[in-house]
């Protein structure tokens, strides 16, 4: 089963599109779990457990990971999150020529899908493009420096993310590919739609930064061919899993993870009034 048929399955089985974007930051772990053996993992879990009802998808950023104990703690995030059924994005952004590529495509073996960087060309891409797993390639980020190429007009007139987009298009010959575009930027949302009507979106920028939530679902999800439901994901990371700074007990564990729980609740609910 392709990527987007499993995704799409999840996403009538919750009637949620929400992504939790789980990015542990050290610096902002709760002091309970300072003696816990591998503290990464045994945030994720309670937030896997706090939110798993209400998640579309998780998507763990590599960047907090990349060291031997976040290695262990996102190899554990993984299987939990697959035990319980819900399907793992790895924000990695990877990319590169070669044997290099096909390496990093590897981690296609553990995870569901990956977000991978286009400006290279489609050779940085086959090895992940040859696979079942979703290819999420980046097109107008959330950012606001990703204006500074993106946005960057080609001799043939149109913006750099539009070239990106007509490209995803061609390069989706396997069905498993989509696209990368932030809520922070609903008019490009809507013109990236208009480029690719088939393509599902990962759209972050909903939470902490404070993008259009109306628009990432009227523009992100996508009628798949062969799905039952629009398939598409609006992420939120800190706005969810640091729900718990500022819950009235913080330093309480149940009221702490409880919060994540309540905030992937109200987003999912809040998405939901646009679907």
């Amino acid at each position: 089963m392709r990527f987007f048929e499993t995704l799409a399955d999840r996403i009538d089985t919750t009637d949620s599109v929400v992504s939790v974007g789980l990015d542990p930051d050290p610096s902002r772990l709760p002091d309970f779990l300072a003696d816990a053996d591998l503290p990464r993992w045994a945030f994720n879990r309670r937030i896997i457990d706090a939110t798993h009802e209400h998640a579309a998808c998780y998507k763990p950023n590599a960047a907090f990971y990349e060291d031997p104990d976040g290695w262990r703690a996102l190899t554990e995030t993984i299987a939990y999150a697959d035990g319980k059924g819900v399907p793992v994005l790895l924000d990695a952004k990877r990319a590169d020529i070669g044997n290099t590529s096909r390496r990093y495509a590897e981690v296609l073996e553990t995870v569901d899908a990956i977000t991978v960087n286009p400006y290279l060309g489609r050779d940085s891409l086959q090895p992940f493009l040859d696979t079942d797993a979703g290819v999420f390639i980046l097109c107008r980020t959330s950012n606001p420096g990703g204006a500074d190429l993106q946005d960057l007009e080609l001799a043939s007139g149109e913006p750099l993310y539009e070239r990106v987009a007509a490209l995803a298009d061609v390069w989706n010959a396997n069905g498993n590919v989509g696209l990368v575009v932030g809520a922070t930027a609903p008019e490009e949302l809507e013109t990236v739609r208009g480029i690719v009507p088939e393509i599902p979106f990962l759209v972050p920028g909903v939470g902490a930064q404070g993008g259009d939530a109306e628009a990432a679902v009227e523009y992100g999800l996508a009628e798949v061919p062969g799905t039952s439901v629009d398939v598409g994901l609006v992420n939120s990371s800190r706005g969810i899993i640091f729900a718990g700074e500022n819950a009235a007990r913080p330093e309480d564990e149940a009221t702490y993870f409880g919060a994540a729980g309540d905030a992937a609740k109200r987003l999912q609910k809040r998405l939901n009034r646009y679907r």
